[in-house]
């Protein structure tokens, strides 16, 4: 068998896949947070076939212990294998892959960890502090843990190279752009590839016959227009912050706000970073961070949840519209993550009223509870809607066994 291990790794937590390639069947998965706190936790999940075909059963374990760093936090992930399965003796990764969310414009491609890449890696922090630095903790942890196989680097923006000059290029001074390296990134490009190519072969047809919006709707959220199986726009930007109405990111804003906000509040800009990234979109609008708890208020009556609720679909209706207009034909439009692939209210808000363009849900077919993917267009709509799971984790295992 041919496994492969992905980590996902974050400032205090990581996530965790082993992944057997033969079948791409998840053997076991894993989530070590509060690392660095007086008390940390580790949830281990093991899978296993329960004798129906295609059919698997899993078993939970969670501990609580102190965690004093990603070194530890991966020591008690080995533990955990070792007491519950599956041996790592018998499953030995052949390599391990890493998300990392910014790349720059340097990394077009899965690659592997050098010391040069960690190197880089570190030095991309500054346009992704909330991110890279967590992902470099686990690199390095993870090739403490696993010395002999490599480690690939999976990048967030990669998938995103592709875009076209007039797509990433910010309209401010061309020699500040350049030595500070502002410019259009995009995120979420692992799911936006997945989802793209993924379609297309659940539609049996070639990705390069398509164009295709891809909405990648969850706690973060992005759009991504694809052309012939390419990124050619997204709404994320230099960071994650621009685009979407998120569940703590405000999403589009007037860079002016900020300077009124720092003129007549105070606000310095460490102040100003967090409101955008921590304190603004739903949870700045209604309190609430999540969208399932939103809605849930709205439906009582709650007026700010209901406002909430118009401001996201208005923004994504926005989005929808202007990557129709720049792809000029639509083929396909898939919904994927968890608001994405769970929420038929806003599948149906943000694609009502776009009849004029070819689009049309099937009520009955969007209202399914089916988890896998589906279509849930109408029969005579010019446009097929996907809701399309998106698992990143299997694209990360995927790209780390083609670069080895």
């Amino acid at each position: 068998m041919t496994a492969v291990l992905v980590v996902n790794s974050g400032s205090s937590s990581f996530k965790y896949q082993l992944i057997e390639m033969d079948s791409e069947t998840t053997l076991a998965s894993g989530l070590v947070e509060r690392i660095g706190e007086l008390m940390g936790t580790s949830i281990h999940t093991v899978f296993t076939p329960d004798g129906d075909a295609g059919a698997m059963t899993s078993q939970m374990f969670k501990r609580e212990l102190p965690i004093e760093n990603h070194t530890v936090g991966f020591g008690v992930m080995l533990e955990a294998f070792s007491l519950h399965g599956p041996s790592l003796t018998e499953h030995a990764p052949v390599a391990v892959g890493h998300r990392v969310v910014h790349g720059g414009a340097r990394f077009h491609e899965p690659t592997i960890v050098t010391e040069q890449v960690e190197r880089d890696i570190d030095e991309l922090s500054s346009l992704a502090p909330l991110h890279n630095p967590g992902a470099l903790q686990g690199i390095v942890a993870a090739i403490e843990a696993f010395p002999t196989v490599p480690h690939v680097a999976i990048f967030d923006t990669a998938f995103h190279q592709t875009l076209p000059p007039e797509a990433f290029t910010y309209a401010i001074n061309v020699d500040l752009a350049e030595k500070y390296r502002v410019r259009r990134y995009g995120f979420h490009g692992t799911s936006h590839g997945f989802v793209a190519r993924s379609s297309a072969e659940f539609l049996e047809r070639a990705p390069e016959e398509l164009n295709q919006i891809v909405l990648h709707l969850g706690n973060g959220g992005s759009v991504c227009a694809v052309r012939a199986g390419k990124s050619v726009e997204t709404s994320m930007g230099m960071t994650p912050l621009e685009g979407l109405v998120m569940g703590t990111r405000s999403g589009d804003i007037d860079p002016g706000v900020l300077f009124h906000l720092n003129r007549r509040a105070g606000l310095s800009i460490d102040d100003l970073d967090t409101l955008l990234n921590r304190g603004s979109g739903l949870l700045g609008l209604t309190g609430r961070g999540d969208m399932r708890d939103v809605i849930v208020a709205a439906d009582a009556g709650d007026g700010p949840s209901q406002l909430a609720i118009d401001v996201y679909v208005h923004r994504l209706k926005h989005y929808i519209g202007a990557y129709y207009a720049q792809l000029g034909r639509v083929d396909v439009i898939s919904f994927t993550a968890g608001v994405g692939e769970n929420d038929p209210m806003i599948r149906a808000r943000a694609l009502g009223g776009l009849e004029a363009l070819g689009i049309r849900i099937d009520p009955v077919k969007n209202a399914s509870k089916h988890r896998g993917p589906r279509c849930i267009s109408a029969d005579d709509s010019a446009v097929t809607v996907l809701v399309f799971p998106t698992n990143e984790e299997l694209e990360i295992a995927r790209q780390t066994l083609a670069r080895i």
